[in-house]
């Protein structure tokens, strides 16, 4: 049952089936799979169960499609990220009701997730325009000249998580745009509708046909699609958001073409609260990046730190936070926070706390599901062991899990004995320990007295085995989808 307050304006923007060479196509097999609303567990619309023949034929378009899309000029380009961007931003309320139907987060998270896209088609507008190369004169041959050109790479597959649907298919089309590359994207099987909408929208600002391909794939067929989109030598470069496990098992797919990679994966983020931080700007600043989209955030704290003569006081506050929110239905206009967005996760949730517990962890609050759905209530969790799942792995839960520490160099060294290397937080008032704490921390983002470890205009991605190369920034991301081409003159 669809809830009683998803309305569009603009039905159109909801399609049911996948897109090829800009036009709606059903599965080849003819098979569909349900998409489900993770607040309630029922079936609100349903998407081609696409495979191996549907990808061949997107790749096709692709393909076909970059001989002409890779002479388009700069301004052409930027002009219809432009228009794309424009049109988004028209849709922004319709764009959020889908996010909040397929994903589960709240309302005001999904505006928020449309506002924050829009960052990436207006800067990669501009980034269309601005991929240059050099005039090189040789040091020890005074009349040879070289010039260097970035050029696209050629078709590109865009593999795109569940958590933030809307915001990283826009960045990493906007980009693959801005550089002049062809597209195939596969979204998650749990949210294809926003994806779908954003191929539509982009056939509206006038991107060529072939350009943008949106396969579809069940959770079934998912594993045949993303193998097809690897080992197939007409793509060129693979994009790719997700976990750890599954960056890995793509790089070996693509290892025997040599094939570009961009990694964007889990982390083990610290949060580090030192006795001298502004306690309530931290405790606030937690809550959002913690527990939004119920905690399935690549990007969000995993394991707070807290020193160990503040332990108490912040502890108390982030209780007291957490206990005013409202976790229930996306379009329930007093839910602040919503599900988990799959009955794995939702599961995975339990084990998590039980887990904790087991460990000498103190549960302070939560720690069950509740509702008809995937919903589970926000938990906080004191001194669990660092044998915990909690403290080892990426939780994607809303649970809060805090440990005490005694001074700078330990937490540093907590912060790093982790294969994970997205980001980190820091919490201080003192700007020496600040600096340190930045160059000392292995992460490929460490944030200072905020909870914002990313904008569009900062280059974005991890180090470790969190991720290869970089989404967004001046330049970094769009060099990403290029490769360099050099020219050798004697004068």
């Amino acid at each position: 049952m669809v809830h009683s307050n998803f309305k569009l304006a603009e039905p159109s923007l909801l399609l049911t089936k996948g897109w090829i060479n800009d036009e709606q196509v059903s599965a080849a097999s003819g098979k569909t799979f349900d998409v489900i609303d993770p607040a309630n567990g029922d079936v609100w619309t349903s998407a081609p169960a696409m495979d191996q023949v549907d990808t061949d034929k997107a790749i096709a378009a692709a393909t076909e499609a970059f001989k002409s899309f890779s002479q388009v000029t700069a301004r052409q380009r930027a002009r219809m990220i432009l228009k794309l961007d424009e049109l988004v931003r028209e849709h922004k309320e319709d764009l959020a009701q889908l996010l909040v139907m397929e994903s589960g987060k709240a309302l005001v998270e999904a505006r928020a997730e449309v506002d924050y896209a829009t960052t990436y088609s207006w800067l990669m507008a501009g980034e269309a325009e601005r991929i240059q190369g050099e005039a090189i004169k040789a040091n020890d041959n005074p009349s040879m000249r070289f010039f260097t050109q970035k050029v696209p790479i050629g078709p590109v597959a865009l593999l795109c998580p569940w958590n933030f649907p809307l915001v990283i298919v826009l960045r990493k089309m906007a980009t693959a745009l801005a550089a002049g590359c062809t597209m195939v994207i596969k979204p998650s099987p749990e949210t294809p509708t926003t994806t779908l909408a954003l191929a539509l929208l982009a056939q509206k600002a006038g991107v060529p046909k072939g350009v943008v391909n949106v396969v579809t794939a069940s959770n079934e067929t998912t594993p045949e699609v993303g193998k097809k989109l690897c080992e197939d030598k007409r793509i060129k470069k693979v994009s790719f958001t997700g976990s750890t496990a599954i960056g890995k098992l793509l790089m070996s797919l693509c290892a025997p073409s040599l094939k570009k990679m961009t990694l964007e994966l889990g982390g083990n983020g610290g949060w580090v609260v030192f006795d001298d931080a502004e306690l309530e700007k931290s405790a606030d600043a937690l809550m959002a990046n913690k527990l939004r989209h119920a905690g399935q955030v690549c990007v969000c704290a995993n394991r707070v730190f807290v020193q160990k003569g503040v332990f108490d006081k912040f502890a108390a506050l982030v209780e007291e936070r957490m206990r005013k929110l409202k976790f229930g239905h996306g379009l329930d206009h007093d839910s602040t926070n919503g599900p988990v967005t799959t009955e794995r996760g939702a599961a995975r949730a339990v084990t998590l706390v039980e887990d904790a517990v087991n460990n000498g962890g103190k549960l302070v609050m939560g720690g069950k599901r509740f509702g008809t759905g995937y919903l589970f209530e926000p938990t906080l969790v004191l001194g669990a062991g660092r044998e915990a799942q909690v403290y080892r792995e990426e939780m994607f839960a809303p649970i809060v899990s805090l440990y005490p520490f005694e001074d700078e160099d330990e937490v540093v060294e907590l912060c790093n004995a982790t294969d994970m290397g997205l980001s980190n937080y820091v919490w201080t008032q003192n700007i020496s320990r600040a600096w340190r704490c930045f160059e000392r921390l292995e992460s490929g983002t460490v944030a200072i007295n905020t909870a914002n470890a990313n904008t569009a205009e900062s280059p974005f991605g991890g180090i470790k085995e969190s991720g290869i190369g970089k989404e967004g920034g001046l330049h970094h991301g769009v060099d990403e989808f290029c490769v360099i081409k050099v020219a050798a003159m004697t004068v």
